[in-house]
C-alpha cells in the first residue's frame, strides 16, 4: 500500500494466486515427467487420498461416479488447489511473504504425499518442491509487476530527464553556466530533480516583470530565498507530454498484471504439456504396437465360442466384452507406462529356486488362451463391473512349480508397477484352473489401462485378490505374515466370487407393452458355472429362464425369459443357481467386505 492508500484489488490478488498455482503445477509436471508421473503433486495427493479412503467411501465413489471416479477425484483436487492458490494471492496482498509461505507449505504437503507412495524414492519430492519454488517466484513477480509500474516509469523518466539535461549543458557551455547561475530560479522544464516550478512553463519574455522594477526584484528574490530554504524537493510526479502526471510508485496497473498473467498461464500450459510428453504415454503406445508383431500363436488355443453363446437380443450385454468397454476399477490415478524391454517378473519368497522372467522369456513359454469373466468386488447387485474376454498368457501354476513353492506357503503377494499389492490363495492358482500371466486380451496386446505388458488373470476370485495389472513381482508367503493393499482397509483377505445374476432388459423404470415381454440378462459363478436362472414377477412363483451356451465354467452366461405382463407397474427379480447346487441368497449385503448379495430387481410399467 502506498502513502495514498493504493492497494491491489481483490480480484487481481486472487488472479496472481491462481496463475502462481498454475505455474507451480506446470513446473511440477515437467519435473515429474523426468522422474515419475506418479510423483506429480496432484497425482501424489490423490493417491494418498485413495490409500486412506475407508471402504464405505470407496463404495460411494464407485457407485456415484463409476469408472469416472479417478477424473472426479483429480478434478476435485485441482479445484481445491485453485481455491487455495486464490486465497494465497489474497493473503499476499497484505504481505507477499504470506503467499510464498503458503505455497511452500503446499509444496511440502505434495512432497509428503509423494513419499508416502509404495514405490517412492527421495527424488519423488522434487516435483512438489520445484513447483512450490516456481509458484512462489511467480506470485512475487506478478505482485511487483501489478503494483510497481508507476515507480518503474518514474525512475525511467527521471533518468531520461537527467540525461537530456546533461546533454543540453554539454552541448552549450554558456547555457549550462547560465542555468547553473540561475539555480532554482530557472528550473529546466520537465527535470524531476527540480522543484514544483519545473512542472510550470517559464513565462514568455514579454510577460516577465522588468528586471529593474521593484515588483520584479522582490518576486525574484522571494523565489530564490524559497528555493534556497528548501533542502531538497519531494519527488514530484513526472509529466508525460500531453498526458498528465504518472501514478504514484505503488499504483495498480491492470494492463501489466493481465499481460503477466497471460504469460504465466502460457508457461503453465507448456509445462503441463511437456510433462505429459515426458511421462512416456506415447512411448507406451509405440511399445504396444511393437509387441503386437512379437506375440506368438497360442500353443493351446481356447475352444471355439459356441454359436449359441450370444443370444443377440438388443439391449443384452454381449458375451464378449470389447476391450474399450471393459470395466476398469483400480487405484492407479496415472496409468503406468511400462517398457516391455525392461519389464521383469521376480518370483521369490517361500520358494526353492527364485525366478526372474523378462518379457522375452515369457513369450518363449507355451502360451494358452482362456475365456474368463472378471468381476470387481465393488460391484453392487446388478452392477456393471463385470466383463468377459479371451485372454492369452502363460500358466501361472507352471511358473510357480519351476520356482518350487514350499509346503507352508498359502499366499501369493503380487505387486504392480505402481506398488499396489494383491493377495491370492496359492491353492486356488494350483488347482488346475486357467490362472494366467496374460499378455493379450480379445486377440490384441493388453491395453495399457488393463495391465500392459503383463497382468494376472485368475478365474473365480474377485479382482482385488487376483487380477494384478502391470505385475512385476510375486512374493510367495503366508496370509498370517503379510497383508495385501485392501485387507487393512476393511476387505476380506480371500475373495471368492459369489453367484450372481443381473437383468439387462428391460431396465429399471422402462415402459413396456402389456402382454408378452422378453426379459434377459447375464449370470455368473466363475469356475463353478451357472446351471439355472429363474425370474419372477411381483414376488410370484419362480419361472425357469432359457440359458445360452458357454465354452466353460469360467465365463458368465446369458439368459432370457418371456413373461406375460398385465397393464400396470411390476417388479421383476432374478436369481441364479450354480453347478454346485447353490442358489444365490435373497439376503442383501453391501460389497464390503467380500462381495454384495441379494436379488437384482427392476420396476417397469406395462401399458
Amino acid at each position: 500500500m502506498n502513502a495514498a492508500g493504493t492497494r491491489m484489488p481483490a480480484w487481481a490478488a486472487a488472479l496472481t494466486g491462481l496463475v502462481a498455482g498454475a505455474v507451480a503445477l506446470g513446473a511440477a509436471q515437467i519435473v515429474a515427467g523426468l522422474i515419475d508421473p506418479g510423483a506429480a503433486p496432484v497425482v501424489a495427493v490423490g493417491g494418498a487420498m485413495v490409500d486412506s479412503t475407508p471402504a464405505w467411501l470407496k463404495e460411494w465413489a464407485i457407485r456415484t461416479f463409476g469408472s469416472g471416479d479417478k477424473p472426479v477425484l483429480l478434478g476435485g483436487i485441482v479445484v481445491v488447489l485453485a481455491l487455495a492458490a486464490a486465497g494465497l494471492g489474497l493473503l499476499a496482498r497484505r504481505r507477499t511473504a504470506y503467499g510464498t509461505l503458503g505455497l511452500a507449505l503446499l509444496g511440502l504437503v505434495g512432497a509428503a504425499a509423494a513419499l508416502s507412495r509404495p514405490d517412492a524414492g527421495a527424488a519423488h519430492i522434487l516435483p512438489s518442491l520445484a513447483g512450490a519454488a516456481a509458484g512462489a517466484w511467480t506470485l512475487s513477480r506478478l505482485a511487483r509487476r501489478a503494483m510497481s509500474s508507476g515507480e518503474e516509469d518514474y525512475v525511467t523518466a527521471s533518468r531520461a530527464a537527467d540525461r537530456e539535461t546533461a546533454s543540453a549543458r554539454a552541448a552549450s557551455p554558456a547555457a549550462g553556466a547560465a542555468s547553473t547561475r540561475a539555480g532554482a530560479a530557472t528550473p529546466v522544464a520537465g527535470d524531476p530533480l527540480q522543484g514544483p516550478e519545473a512542472d510550470v512553463a517559464d513565462p514568455a519574455p514579454a510577460e516577465r516583470p522588468a528586471a529593474n522594477s521593484d515588483l520584479g526584484h522582490r518576486h525574484g528574490s522571494a523565489r530564490r530565498e524559497s528555493s534556497a530554504a528548501r533542502p531538497g524537493p519531494a519527488v514530484p510526479p513526472v509529466m508525460r507530454p500531453g498526458a498528465g502526471p504518472l501514478p504514484g510508485p505503488y499504483a495498480f496497473d491492470r494492463r501489466r498484471l493481465l499481460t503477466g498473467a497471460a504469460a504465466g498461464a502460457a508457461v503453465a500450459g507448456v509445462g503441463g504439456l511437456g510433462g505429459w510428453l515426458l511421462s512416456g504415454s506415447k512411448d507406451g503406445e509405440i511399445a504396444r504396437r511393437s509387441v503386437a508383431r512379437l506375440l506368438p500363436r497360442a500353443a493351446r488355443p481356447a475352444v471355439p465360442i459356441p454359436a449359441g453363446a450370444d443370444l443377440r437380443i438388443p439391449g443384452l450385454t454381449p458375451f464378449v466384452t470389447p476391450n474399450a468397454d471393459f470395466y476398469r476399477v483400480d487405484t492407479a490415478l496415472v496409468v503406468p507406462s511400462v517398457d516391455p524391454a525392461r519389464w521383469t517378473l521376480k518370483i521369490h519368497g517361500l520358494v526353492d529356486r527364485p525366478v526372474e522372467l523378462t518379457f522375452a522369456d515369457l513369450l518363449k513359454r507355451p502360451l494358452m488362451e482362456a475365456d474368463v469373466t472378471l468381476t470387481c468386488v465393488s460391484n453392487e447387485v446388478g452392477g456393471p463391473y463385470a466383463g468377459n474376454a479371451r485372454w492369452l498368457g502363460a500358466r501361472l501354476a507352471d511358473v510357480l512349480r519351476e520356482a518350487g513353492i514350499r509346503r507352508e506357503a498359502d499366499m501369493l503377494l503380487s505387486v504392480s508397477e505402481d506398488g499396489w499389492t494383491c493377495g491370492t490363495p496359492v491353492d486356488v492358482v494350483m488347482d488346475g484352473r486357467d490362472a494366467l500371466l496374460a499378455v493379450a486380451m480379445n486377440g490384441e496386446v493388453l491395453p495399457e489401462a488393463h495391465g500392459f505388458p503383463v497382468r494376472q488373470v485368475v478365474p473365480g476370485l474377485y479382482g482385488y485378490v487376483s487380477a494384478t495389472k502391470w505385475v512385476t513381482e510375486i512374493r510367495v508367503t503366508r496370509f498370517d505374515r503379510d497383508e495385501a493393499y485392501w485387507t487393512p482397509r476393511g476387505w476380506a483377505p480371500r475373495g471368492p466370487i459369489k453367484t450372481q445374476s443381473r437383468i439387462d432388459l428391460p431396465r429399471d423404470g422402462d415402459e413396456v407393452a402389456a402382454g408378452r415381454t422378453t426379459v434377459a440378462g447375464v449370470a455368473w459363478a466363475q469356475h463353478r458355472g451357472v446351471d439355472a436362472v429363474e425370474v419372477r414377477v411381483d414376488g410370484g412363483a419362480w419361472l425357469q429362464a432359457r440359458l445360452a451356451e458357454v465354452p466353460g465354467p469360467d465365463t458368465w452366461r446369458q439368459w432370457s425369459a418371456d413373461l406375460d405382463l398385465t397393464p400396470g407397474r411390476h417388479t421383476l427379480a432374478v436369481r441364479a443357481t450354480d453347478a454346485t447346487g447353490y442358489t444365490q441368497t435373497a439376503d442383501e449385503a453391501p460389497p464390503a467386505p467380500d462381495g454384495a448379495t441379494g436379488f437384482h430387481t427392476v420396476t417397469v410399467t406395462a401399458g
